[in-house]
């Protein structure tokens, strides 16, 4: 029996893996072998065949940025003709049609703007609550939550995070994980922090009650040995959550997809569509911890995406109303709910709406036809 079998064998078995495990079943070329036992453990989690998706919609409120990644084409630096920030007016237009449409989550992120007073997000965040009270404020990754604490003063983080929670954030998305080892992030974005910031407000988050996801994005030219570590970062944190009883499930969710580097300052090969399955594969089998895993149809493409499916995915990620940053990078697949049933169903699954909690809301039977698409203007 080789070694890749013997891992699958104790992960199926229960047992966890370790970076030597992990960094081993990276460098295998067995993809097919390694997705078989990421969906066996999938089913174990989800007996049902039922994969969720969420209507949302994404929200790029301004695109002016001081962290200048490499990897990054949607920023522009403070200054720039191209920068913006969104009228809070068209911010409200834009969560009310997603209400039209059935939408429950906004994903609103943006750049680290340095000259936003931290005042404009809770200002911001209590209109958007006292018009639209049902919905999701999904939003903010670790580094604008960063930047806030910096423009409000240098008040601790809990505060900070305290007062947005009551402002209206109801959970944070994990953009900015990249990779959460700091041989490559300070080579691909200096400037916006150590591993160990990104995970400090996760854990912040956690403690006070709010919910997560974490995402990787492979492709910068790390080492197999920095994606294992990022998995089992990304597992103790979560193992944190859990042993110390924080009034939160902490990650709900896991998110990998591949680096895209059309039109940035990081030339490097695109990976393969294999990569992204083998990377979701791993990451199903050593995040024991974690129940839901999502499938990147944004980067990958809606064919890759029915694919994952059987990779470990039990969830086909938001329908993405508008999306900006990956678009940024030439990376657009319009996908609206009419296509997501179809591939769902032809992945053999039941599609289902969820809320941000992984909450079911609507189980699409076979004969279900949803005719409006979700294509609007930016």
């Amino acid at each position: 029996m080789g070694n890749v079998d013997r891992i699958l064998q104790r992960a199926l078995g229960g047992e966890r893996l370790d970076v030597e495990d992990v960094v081993a079943l990276f460098e295998s070329d067995q993809v097919e072998k390694i997705g078989r036992a990421a969906d066996e453990i999938m089913r174990r989690r989800h007996p049902e065949p039922i994969t969720t998706f969420v209507i949302g919609r994404n929200i790029n409120y301004t695109n002016i940025c001081d962290k200048y990644c490499r990897f990054c084409a949607f920023y522009r630096p403070p200054g720039s003709p191209e920068g913006y920030v969104l009228p809070n007016e068209v911010i409200f237009r834009k969560i009310q049609e997603t209400i039209d449409v059935g939408g429950t989550e906004i994903l609103m992120q943006g750049g680290t703007h340095p000259d936003l007073p931290f005042s404009y997000y809770l200002d911001l965040l209590r209109e958007i609550k006292k018009r639209f009270p049902d919905i999701t404020m999904h939003s903010f990754s670790p580094a604008e939550i960063l930047k806030m604490q910096e423009v409000a003063g240098g008040i601790p983080l809990e505060d900070v995070m305290r007062q947005l929670r009551d402002a209206g954030l109801d959970s944070l998305p994990g953009g900015g994980a990249e990779i959460l080892d700091d041989r490559t992030r300070m080579r691909i974005s200096r400037l916006k922090g150590s591993w160990r910031d990104w995970m400090n407000v996760m854990k912040t988050a956690h403690r006070i009650g709010m919910n997560t996801t974490a995402t990787m994005v492979i492709g910068f030219g790390e080492t197999m040995e920095e994606r294992a570590l990022h998995l089992l970062r990304i597992r103790e944190a979560q193992d944190e959550c859990i042993r110390n009883g924080y009034p939160s499930k902490g990650f709900l969710a896991f998110i990998v997809w591949t680096f895209q580097p059309e039109n940035t300052r990081l030339p490097r090969e695109k990976l393969p569509p294999e990569e992204y399955l083998k990377a979701l594969a791993i990451s199903r089998l050593t995040l024991d911890n974690i129940e839901n895993f999502q499938s990147s149809w944004v980067t990958m493409g809606p064919e890759i995406g029915k694919l994952s499916l059987s990779y470990g995915a039990n969830d086909f990620g938001s329908t993405m109303i508008e999306e900006n940053v990956v678009s940024a990078a030439g990376t657009t697949h319009k996908v609206n709910i009419s296509l997501i049933l179809r591939l769902i169903r032809e992945a053999g699954k039941i599609p289902a709406q969820r809320n941000t909690r992984y909450e079911i809301l609507r189980i699409f039977d076979e004969n279900a036809v949803v005719e409006r698409d979700f294509v609007m203007e930016n």
